[in-house]
């Protein structure tokens, strides 16, 4: 009931069990399951060849005033610590920057500020695909076992082999995340995951579907493909994108390694108002690993518009191609990209999470606009990138906590039972309410009146409700526009 978003990074130590290295596009827009409760943590484009972007940024001047409140809302009420959004068009990139790159500092962040991206990488990786497939080096329908050790045992179910295509697309059948992944580090969940792991998951795992049956979003899958092209190209993953894409584009900052400039210009990660450390990703590198700047993916934005002339036209252009046509609830996926229609045009778009980091990237399959919003905390900055690329989709309410007497806390403590096996628990950690609901993690809530509480996390409210004598009896859980009742259980 409370969905709480599955990225490729989770902010909860345990989020790494659920699997998030950016926020699952599956999920996203309009696709949340009701079912779970705070849930974080995707035609063929003609490209059409403009002018050049300029070289110089103008700073964003047609950001409405609803959309500048909401961002600083977001900073101002703790949801995020810092925020920058990008725009491109024909007319050239522009930013719109506010907060602050640390929680402990006061320098706002700019287009130059490192981030991670989390799994807008898997959008960079499908690119390599593309480009090796243009190429004559891969091709799209080739088996992976082909470029796998013979000593690894590929799954199999029915007559159809996994594909290089099935991995770009979430189709291989493989899971979001591998059982055998169990870090020594909660909090750096992908550091320790070997390549042998990689290769023992795959070789002792059974296939609940047939390859291409069904659209399952997978890291697991997406860092396999990473690895199996870097393989096959006798390079590292970092390597094949700085060659094949980062140089290609001048996308000096857009890297897995930080440079010592980067580091300097790198902005802290945070879960709420606490900075956290970064995540490091070696053997699932192609899921999520990249730190990029909103500069460096404007210039990516245009390149994939067709706003600037790059060798990588056809294998861009070949990534934007629809390859699965209506997963769920009107998602539409490319090769790495997924497609959402609206009107007469598209959003070709990819979110990302770790651990301290939201990411949001997308633009109109009609060239018109391209959007980057990058923020330093947990909160989902999605609403805030379809907003600017489609103002019929709406942005999120944003709440502004307000005191509540500690009484009054204390009074809702206890466990709330919405059905049979689903649960709500309430617990106060000094003047802080926290909810588990069954089976997921703890996540705060904040009062915006003594009986209503939110999420800063998700897109969901929780009211507490009184019998006429003044005891607390029951809670009410408002998410994707239904009302579900919990009575209060002993």
């Amino acid at each position: 009931m409370l969905t709480v978003a599955s990225t490729f990074s989770d902010r909860s130590p345990t989020a790494y069990v659920t699997g998030q290295m950016t926020t699952d596009p599956s999920r996203k827009p309009h696709m949340t399951n009701v079912r779970t409760l705070f849930q974080y943590g995707a035609g063929v484009l003609c490209v059409v060849l403009l002018h050049a972007v300029p070289v110089v940024a103008q700073p964003v001047a047609e950001l409405l005033d609803a959309v500048k409140e909401s961002i600083h809302q977001r900073v101002d009420y703790g949801y995020t610590v810092g925020l920058v959004v990008g725009l491109v068009d024909a007319d050239g990139p522009r930013y719109y920057s506010y907060g602050r790159v640390a929680a402990a500092s006061d320098r706002t962040p700019d287009e130059n500020t490192v981030f991670e991206i989390g799994s807008i990488t898997k959008v960079f990786t499908a690119i390599l695909l593309a480009d090796m497939a243009q190429r004559g080096e891969v091709a799209l329908d080739d088996p992976i076992a082909t470029y796998l050790p013979d000593s690894v045992h590929v799954p199999v179910r029915g007559e159809q082999p996994i594909t290089l295509k099935h991995l770009a697309t979430h189709t291989s059948g493989l899971p979001r995340l591998p059982i055998n992944l169990n870090p020594a580090d909660p909090a750096n969940p992908y550091a320790d995951y070997s390549v042998a792991q990689l290769y023992d998951f795959l070789s002792h795992y059974t296939l609940p579907r047939d390859a291409g049956a069904q659209y399952e979003y997978s890291n697991y899958g997406a860092g396999l493909l990473g690895h199996i092209l870097a393989r096959h190209a006798d390079t590292s993953y970092e390597a094949l994108v700085e060659t094949r894409i980062a140089d290609v584009l001048g996308l000096g900052d857009t890297r897995i390694t930080l440079s010592p400039a980067m580091q300097e210009r790198l902005a802290k990660g945070h879960n709420g108002s606490v900075e956290v450390a970064n995540w490091d990703i070696p053997t699932l590198a192609g899921a999520g690993a990249l730190r990029s700047t909103a500069h460096d993916m404007l210039a990516f934005l245009a390149a994939n518009m067709g706003l600037v002339e790059t060798p990588l036209r056809d294998a861009l252009a070949l990534s934007h191609e629809v390859q699965i046509d209506n997963p769920s609830g009107g998602m539409q996926v490319g090769l790495g990209w997924h497609v959402r229609p609206h009107g007469e045009t598209a959003t070709i778009w990819h979110n990302g999470g770790t651990g301290g980091y939201r990411s949001f990237t997308g633009f109109l399959q009609d060239g018109r606009k391209g959007v980057v919003v990058l923020t330093n905390a947990t909160d989902s900055v999605d609403d805030l990138g379809f907003h600017l690329l489609d103002p019929s989709y709406p942005l999120r309410a944003i709440y502004k906590p307000v005191a509540v007497d500690s009484e009054v806390l204390d009074a809702y403590v206890g466990n709330y039972q919405l059905d049979s096996a689903f649960f709500i628990t309430v617990t106060r950690e000094g003047e802080q309410l926290m909810v588990q609901a069954t089976g997921q993690p703890r996540l705060a809530i904040y009062p915006m009146s003594e009986t209503e509480f939110f999420l800063k996390d998700v897109d969901a409210r929780l009211t507490f409700n009184r019998s006429d004598g003044g005891t607390v009896e029951s809670l009410t859980l408002h998410q994707n526009g239904q009302d579900m009742l919990g009575k209060k259980v002993e």
